[in-house]
């Protein structure tokens, strides 16, 4: 790359080379453009409406949507790219993207199915119905494969096209969808700014209005996954008052990137730790777009929000799935394979233990699945489902990084390689824990929740209320009623409120598991989720319990060196 290239904007940069080519497999299917009447030729149109009729008349089925596209996936991955090596490089081969995304020849007529996110797109704009349960399916897939491709896929899913299907004005839906499905194109959620991140609320980023049918926003976003490649962003803004400051509601417009007026400036391009194949960065935004793309909240723009990302955080357990189950095999196979003292790692105790918890969380995680796929509909408002939506994440979240850091364990030295899935693993999970609420504070926000319900209800015994209160605990009333058998103040610590948030959690968890098990899912199994999770909500509550809270010591810094009692 000759450095007048390089000395360009980071933008155009990452245009030019990143970005996915799949657009160039669809302009090579398609006819020209007819300039004169500003729409493809009539070839192009009935074809892609033959194809479509086709489509309708006999419906891909979800069994061979997925399994085509877990084909494509094991073709690209075991023939096409060495993983281990492209886990090395930032980015992704354009022609890698083409294969994800089912780009194809105009002839093949499961072209359009076969893109796994037809899956978030309603049908009625050439979709498969936005379904929650196949966009599950398909992230499971793709997390099988590689985690930064799920996430990419959650991204573009979980956090564009679903709010867009949900809240986009009718009158800009059918172009987005069809770029999205006809043009590959790809988007993302910038809420994120230097200076407010888990403050999202007083975010500074601020929304006027021009009085030319525009709005024009203005702020600095960063760490918003697929930086510089994203063809549409959902950007958050507070609306100007008429004095200059800032409401303190939060309002979502779509931008189009690749429209002049709505460009966004990538100021830097991070060397994030993990998830290479996802670019982050810094963005500035000064831009305007069409009053007509702001997303319209049935209520107030703070509940959209609260219901966009309780609806992204209970499908992390779909992310987590496809990454658990790789995690689970490959560390079942190291240890039945590799041989210390003798005999087969699996032959020891503690490997053993290690591979029950690989076991019992990808069941755990199947069972919040489910639970998403029947309560997370886009129809449904979940703007007050934060106990389950925090739940979910933190657990799955927490469950993801716990399995990487068990299976680099059994690995020993060879995993601790990012070449190795091990050791890559452990630096692609450890973010999930951190974005869309770092898990600390949704512990702590779990407990709060728990806690206001039983003021509201007068119940001051923990097991009482998570018995008879909470509709997903209810299910394992007996376990819990045991185990949270103790009242709760009104106020404790906020480190106290983190510990018994973590138990509270998995509390939750085991309502899940209990309602997978009524559906007749293998006894032993549910047998082992629901004795991995009774154990660790006794570990989360020892350490709620514990009388020990170590003080925060002043002038630490200052402390003498050990060297001046050697001898004393």
């Amino acid at each position: 790359m000759s450095a007048s290239h390089r000395s360009s904007s980071v933008s155009d940069y990452l245009n030019e080379v990143v970005r996915p080519a799949a657009q160039d497999a669809a302009d090579r299917a398609r006819s020209r453009w007819d300039e004169t009447a500003g729409r493809w030729s009539e070839k192009w149109d009935e074809a892609r409406e033959g194809a479509r009729q086709t489509l309708d008349e006999a419906t891909v089925s979800l069994t061979k949507y997925l399994d085509e596209y877990r084909g494509r996936l094991r073709h690209l991955f075991e023939n096409r790219v060495d993983l281990d090596r492209l886990a090395l490089q930032r980015g992704l081969p354009p022609f890698a993207m083409r294969e994800i995304r089912g780009s194809r020849a105009l002839a093949d007529l499961n072209a359009i199915a076969d893109d796994p996110l037809a899956a978030y797109i309603p049908a009625e704009y050439g979709g498969r119905g936005a379904h929650i349960a196949e966009g599950l399916a398909v992230l499971e897939a793709s997390g099988y494969e590689s985690l930064p491709l799920c996430l990419m896929v959650g991204i573009n899913g979980g956090l564009f096209l679903q709010p867009v299907a949900k809240y986009g004005d009718p009158s800009i839906k059918g172009e987005v969808f069809r770029r999205f499905l006809d043009g590959k194109s790809m988007g993302g959620l910038m809420i994120t700014e230097p200076d407010h991140g888990t403050d999202a609320l007083k975010m500074r980023t601020r929304a006027t209005p021009t009085g030319r049918g525009t709005v024009h926003i203005e702020g600095t976003k960063h760490w918003a996954g697929l930086t510089g490649w994203a063809d549409f962003w959902l950007l958050t803004a507070r609306p100007a008052t008429k004095d200059g400051e800032l409401g303190r509601d939060i309002e979502f417009y779509v931008a189009d990137v690749t429209q002049p007026a709505q460009h966004i400036e990538v100021e830097e391009v991070f060397s994030n730790l993990g998830l290479y194949m996802i670019p982050y960065g810094r963005n500035r935004l000064d831009l305007e777009v069409p009053a007509v793309q702001q997303l319209q909240p049935h209520t107030t723009g703070i509940k959209m929000m609260l219901d966009i990302l309780h609806r992204s955080r209970l499908q992390f357990p779909g992310m987590a799935m496809g990454f658990l189950r790789r995690m689970r095999d490959e560390a079942q196979h190291h240890a039945e394979t590799r041989y210390v003292g003798g005999q087969p790692l699996a032959g020891y105790d503690q490997v053993r233990a290690r591979l029950a918890k690989l076991q019992a969380d990808a069941t755990i995680c199947g069972a919040m699945c489910l639970y998403t796929s029947e309560n997370a509909g886009i129809e449904n408002d979940l703007s007050g489902m934060s106990l389950q939506a925090n739940a979910f994440k933190t657990t799955m979240s927490d469950a993801m990084h716990e399995a990487a850091q068990s299976f680099l364990q059994m690995s020993g030295a060879v995993g601790y390689r990012q070449d190795h899935l091990a050791g890559r693993s452990v630096t692609d999970s450890r973010p999930f824990q951190i974005f869309e609420g770092s898990n600390d504070v949704l512990y702590e926000q779990v407990a709060d929740a728990v806690l206001k319900g039983m003021r509201r209800a007068k119940i001051s015994n923990a097991g009482d209320y998570l018995a008879e209160r909470e509709p997903l605990t209810e299910n394992a009333a007996d376990s819990l009623r045991t185990l949270f058998d103790f009242d709760v103040g009104t106020s404790i610590p906020q480190r106290k409120a983190v510990h018994l948030g973590r138990g509270l959690a998995k509390a939750v968890a085991l309502g899940a598991v209990i309602g997978l098990a009524d559906r007749g899912y293998p006894d032993e199994l549910i047998t082992q989720a629901i004795d991995s999770l009774r154990a660790r909500i006794r570990e989360d509550l020892a350490g709620f319990h514990a009388p020990e809270s170590p003080v925060l010591v002043q002038g630490a810094h200052e402390a003498p060196s050990w060297l001046r009692y050697v001898g004393a």
